[in-house]
């Protein structure tokens, strides 16, 4: 194992709450920029205008892609570990300095630094999750990790109501970066490294060298999985639309249709509480009924709450709608994330997850950008809800078209239990 930290199964208890109290820094950023910007709109800062602060919401996202597709693949060549302690250090370390930034072209530059982290830290703490997930409860295992997103999401917004009025914009930033201080010594002493690349690690040894940037890509289209990584990256790509389009733009749209809502943040709120219920049980349906069904159908489910909010609804029913929307959306693409993690091997499992985050990172770049022309065209509500719904259905498609993910023996922990006859994952890959 790189580094110290408790070594085997002696610290698996610790993988999945240090993995969740990192991912929900992921979900800190999700909201961040939405708290801050219309307060440092307001006051002009730096001469910040509605097309810079654009540009400095695209640069943090394409950030995280560079960072999912490069940090995906030294994952799993250095190892889990180790990658997620440099991704963890690397956000919370620009994340501080954002407070600080004198100019939008360092806060923006410093917001792409910060994205190489966060995009590394996903699908790094995924795949240790999943791997020291027992037997078939990967898929809650996943659910689970980011449930911590939407946390993360929800005290984001929570917060910034308590310290934006009396500490400034700054305040949040320094607040997303505090954590660490706790974080990183725990995780520096207590996360093991994955059993499953440790054991990877010894066979290489014996071998004739290590595998290479390319050989890890590569491994991704070979054995079959070519279509599968395609329909992959689609899903991924779909899904973001709708994570990030909805997340940017339901409030608005809500309110052009001449619905009498409260804030803005109860909206978010709502639809980020629904996709927190959404995952909880997301992973355990997935466990039991195998993961691409259940992937197929929560897809054809949002599609199908994503049109019924085109439908005039009183209040009551506009937020039950809103939070069952949440709950198909955003826990369909986190399902997404289970399905990759069962499909590939060892050796290319990290690169396989930050490959299909990082192509989904154009999809929540293009979200905002799809609704924003969907309002600028005067056509958001009703049509900006099927156009969601389509998107949601071509998903649907898409994890359909990948093969039912196989069982590798090999990268089980020790006292795994063995796949249930009949799911999913008893079904060999082609």
């Amino acid at each position: 194992m790189s580094g110290v930290g408790t070594t085997g199964r002696a610290g698996a208890g610790w993988v999945l709450p240090l993995c969740w109290a990192a991912v929900l820094l992921d979900g800190f950023d999700l909201v961040v920029l939405g708290t801050v910007l219309p307060v440092m709109l307001e006051n002009e800062v730096w001469g910040l205008d509605p097309a810079s602060a654009s540009v400095v919401s695209t640069v943090g996202l394409i950030g995280m892609m560079v960072g999912a597709l490069t940090i995906g693949v030294i994952t799993d060549l250095i190892g889990r570990r180790r990658v997620l302690l440099v991704a963890v250090t690397t956000f919370s370390v620009f994340t501080l300095l954002c407070a600080v930034a004198p100019s939008v072209f360092v806060f923006g530059l410093l917001r792409f630094l910060a994205g190489l982290g966060l995009g590394g830290c996903l699908p790094t703490a995924i795949t240790l999750s999943t791997e020291y997930a027992r037997g078939n409860r990967s898929g809650t295992a996943t659910t689970t990790i980011m449930t911590g997103y939407h946390v993360g999401a929800v005290l984001t917004a929570l917060l910034g109501i308590g310290l934006i009025p009396g500490f400034g914009w700054q305040a949040m930033f320094v607040a997303g970066a505090a954590p660490a201080l706790v974080l990183v010594p725990l995780m520096v002493r207590y996360l093991p490294e994955s059993e499953v690349f440790r054991r990877r690690e010894e066979r290489t040894r014996r071998q004739s060298g290590g595998a290479t940037a390319r050989e890890s890509i590569s491994l991704l289209f070979r054995d079959g999985m070519a279509a599968s990584t395609v329909a992959f990256w689609t899903a991924s790509f779909l899904g973001l639309i709708l994570v990030y389009g909805l997340n940017t733009w339901l409030p608005e749209i809500m309110r052009t249709a001449g619905y009498p809502l409260g804030t803005s943040l109860e909206l978010l709120l709502t639809l980020n509480a629904g996709a927190v219920a959404g995952l909880v049980v997301a992973g355990n349906v997935a466990d039991r009924a195998g993961v691409k069904s259940s992937t197929v159908s929560w897809f054809g489910a949002a599609a199908v709450m994503l049109a019924l909010l085109s439908v005039k609804l009183p209040a009551f029913g506009l937020y039950t709608a809103v939070f069952l929307a949440g709950f198909f959306v955003f826990s369909a693409q986190v399902l997404v994330y289970a399905f990759v993690g069962r499909s590939y091997p060892v050796d290319s499992r990290a690169t396989g997850l930050g490959w299909t985050t990082g192509v989904g990172r154009i999809g929540a770049i293009s979200g905002p950008l799809i609704g924003g022309a969907l309002l600028t065209a005067g056509i958001a509500y009703p049509w900006g809800f099927y156009v969601f719904g389509v998107i949601g259905a071509l998903a649907a498609l898409a994890v359909g078209i990948a093969a039912r993910p196989g069982r590798h023996v090999e990268d089980s922990p020790e006292g795994a239990v063995p796949e249930r006859a009949g799911s999913d994952e008893s079904v060999a890959t082609g």
